[in-house]
């Protein structure tokens, strides 16, 4: 892991583990779980939204108002709103996506889960999903929540990751090993 990238988690897990408790504390852990819905979606969606949180030409105050207006319109805890408050203060907005990243596995790991990033190349339906954290949890012992996305490079197929283990069944990745093969023959 690079060393910014280190800082970062490591900062996160701080801002993340603060957040989790006072919100366990005050009994909301499931608002929590739907500040992390939220935010994530505009991460997802929001390219002045990322623009915010990465760039160093807005102020500490441009970056608190903007903080305070995204947390008023999109509902979120008062914990997580004055969270991403001081995280502006601090200028510390850059990490963000480790903080939902963190605390989606702080609360995934206090409920006996486990996460499987899910990238298909299609987006799947509900019964595909299902039947997939059915046999993931037959795998692994453990209730699977799937954080799916949709890649079209893939052609077909399907990557799983559930913590160090990955299993990629894409069919780009199967041609590149084709690829690879007819390269060492030829």
């Amino acid at each position: 892991m690079s060393e910014p990238a280190s800082i970062s988690t490591g900062i996160a897990s701080r801002y993340a583990t603060a957040v989790y408790e006072l919100a366990k504390e005050a009994g909301d852990v499931k608002g929590l779980e739907g500040d992390i819905a939220s935010l994530t979606a505009a991460m997802a969606d929001s390219a002045d939204f990322n623009a915010l949180i990465n760039s160093p030409l807005y102020s500490r105050d441009e970056q608190r108002g903007a903080v305070a207006a995204i947390a008023k319109k999109a509902k979120l805890t008062k914990v997580m709103a004055n969270t991403l408050s001081l995280m502006a203060d601090k200028r510390r907005l850059f990490v963000v996506p480790h903080l939902v990243q963190t605390l989606r596995d702080i609360i995934a790991e206090d409920k006996g889960e486990v996460t499987a990033d899910v990238t298909s190349a299609k987006a799947l339906t509900k019964a595909q999903s299902d039947k997939l954290a059915k046999t993931l949890k037959a795998r692994m012992g453990k209730d699977v929540t799937i954080n799916a996305s949709v890649d079209e490079g893939l052609i077909g197929g399907l990557i799983v990751k559930v913590g160090s283990k990955m299993i990629d069944t894409s069919i780009s990745s199967k041609l590149s090993s084709l690829q690879n093969a007819m390269k060492e023959v030829g």
